[in-house]
Order: structure tokens, then sequence, then C-alpha cells
């Protein structure tokens, strides 16, 4: 009898611990996979977001830096063979292949010249932009789905609280507590996701828009001057 009853109290006390580590062990299969699915997906959301935030820092000093130079010098072709051969500033990079196709292209007319070299810097735009907008969807999908999948998680949860119910025939807080806080988690989670993914979103695409009109700016420049 003195077993029962301290076996009885044991539980109650594991029961009545609700620190994160325990909502997740007491947690069944269901819920544990929404919550590590919701984690992982906040973890490799916060990796995009240290990332493009650096990339968006290093290319905007680093364009500023190429059109300063770039205004300042005497001629397109002299100025191209003192940029470096590698090179990761978007502007840069398409600015050197439409030299190669105005190498190209001496031959031809000035009208033919343009068209071409047009041509390349569209290609080439495109190019740079898509690496630049790399991984954005998956910010825009976490940030539209985390809290449906942390929902989710949320009514399991509810369910095996009312199955509890059901099983002890008892309606005391402390049955069902256990799995109320383990879909709250859930629900916190989804959340905790989202929140972040869907404002760093907003501020990459745009981040992006603005870069995307300097590129397109300084090509109608250096187009007009050929």
């Amino acid at each position: 009898m003195e077993q029962d009853i301290a076996s009885q109290v044991v539980g109650l006390g594991g029961a009545s611990d609700f620190s994160l580590w325990q909502l997740f062990l007491r947690a069944d299969f269901i819920v544990k996979s929404v919550i590590i699915i919701l984690i992982a997906s906040s973890i490799y959301s916060w990796a995009l977001i240290f990332d493009k935030y650096r990339l968006f820092k290093k290319i905007n000093a680093s364009s500023s830096d190429f059109e300063n130079k770039f205004w300042k010098s005497k001629s397109a072709e002299s100025f191209s063979k003192t940029l470096p051969a590698k090179t990761e500033d978007p502007i840069t990079l398409i600015f050197q292949s439409a030299m190669v196709e105005v190498g190209k292209t001496r031959s031809k007319s000035s009208a033919v010249q343009a068209a071409r070299v047009e041509r390349v810097l569209e290609i080439s735009t495109d190019n740079q932009i898509k690496n630049i907008e790399k991984h954005f969807t998956f910010l825009a999908t976490v940030g539209a789905t985390a809290p449906f999948i942390g929902l989710f998680g949320t009514v399991w949860g509810i369910m095996n609280s009312f199955q509890s119910i059901a099983i002890s025939r008892n309606t005391s807080l402390a049955i069902v507590a256990p799995g109320i806080a383990e879909a709250l988690f859930a629900t916190a989670l989804g959340l905790l996701a989202a929140i972040p993914a869907v404002i760093a979103y907003n501020k990459f695409n745009s981040d992006s828009k603005r870069y995307i009109a300097r590129v397109d700016n300084f090509c109608k420049r250096f187009l007009s001057i050929m």
C-alpha cells in the first residue's frame, strides 16, 4: 500500500514538471515529430537570415565601391582591366560579362552590338538575382506553414488529453494539464518559427527589389554611354 502511494507521488511529480525538455519527452510520436520539424525549420531559417543579412551588407558595400570607381574611370575598357579576376560582387560580374560581349562584337554595327550587349546584361542580371534570392522560398514557406504545423500538434495533443479523461474517467485538471501543455508548446514553436521567417522574408524581399533597381539603373546608364 505504501509502495503504491509512493509510486503515485513520483508519477504526479513527473507530470508536474513542465520544463520544455519534459514536455518533449512526455509527448507522443506525432507531437514529437511536429516539435522536431518546427525546431529544425526555425534553426535553418535563422541560419538563412544571418547568411542573407551578411550577403546584402557585403554586396551593397562592394557595389557602391564598384560604381564609384567606374564613373570616375576614363573608359569602360581601361576600367575592366583593373578588376580582379575573381569577384563575388553581382554588378561587377554583370559588367564583366557585358565587356566580354563588347569584345566579341567589335566588328558588328553599333546597333547590333548594343542589342547583343543588352541581351547579355539581361541574362547576367537574371542569373545574379537568382543567386541573391536563393532560399527566399524556404523563408516564405516556413512563415506560411509553421503556424499550421504547430496547430496540428496542438489539436493532436488536445485529442490525447480528452482520451486521457475518457480512460481515467477523471476530469481533474492534473489529468489533462500535461497534454494541453504539450499542445500549447507545439503552437508556441510554430509561431517561433513563423514570425522571424515572415519578417526576414519581407525585409530581404524589399532589399532585393532595391538592389534589382540599382542594377537596372546601372545597366541602362552603361548602355547609354556605349
